[in-house]
């Protein structure tokens, strides 16, 4: 069973940033894609960016693109979600999420098919 752990989140200033960590309790060899989703309460969760550990690809929601970053370090089994110029918008419960089947593609509107799922770390933006 594939466990996550997010960490990094906080409160922060409108303009400044965090970086957001996902530890895995497996090999990313073993993992086909992972992303990293964000909810505020009353509305849907949302993919925020996603990438293929083993290949590094990447994709990212028009909101975040160019200020948000989603990387990974394989040797230590860790995601991260660099986050500049933070908005008051970006305040959320930010999750992180993967998966391990191929045939469900990678993708962040498909957040059904990410099996495995962190606590949530929180993000508050204040301007």
């Amino acid at each position: 069973q594939l466990q996550l752990v997010e960490s990094g989140g906080g409160s922060v200033e409108a303009g400044g940033s965090l970086r957001l960590s996902c530890a895995a309790s497996a090999l990313f060899t073993n993992i086909y894609c992972m992303g990293w989703f964000r909810q505020v309460p009353g509305k849907e969760r949302e993919g925020v960016a996603t990438i293929k550990p083993n290949r590094g690809s990447t994709d990212y929601d028009y909101s975040v693109k160019g200020r948000f970053t989603i990387s990974r370090d394989n040797a230590k089994n860790t995601l991260y979600l660099q986050m500049n110029s933070l908005k008051s918008e970006d305040t959320a419960l930010y999750y992180c999420a993967a998966h391990t089947n191929r045939w469900y593609g990678c993708d962040m509107r498909s957040a059904g098919r990410f099996v495995y799922w962190g606590q949530g770390t929180q993000v508050t933006v204040s301007s």
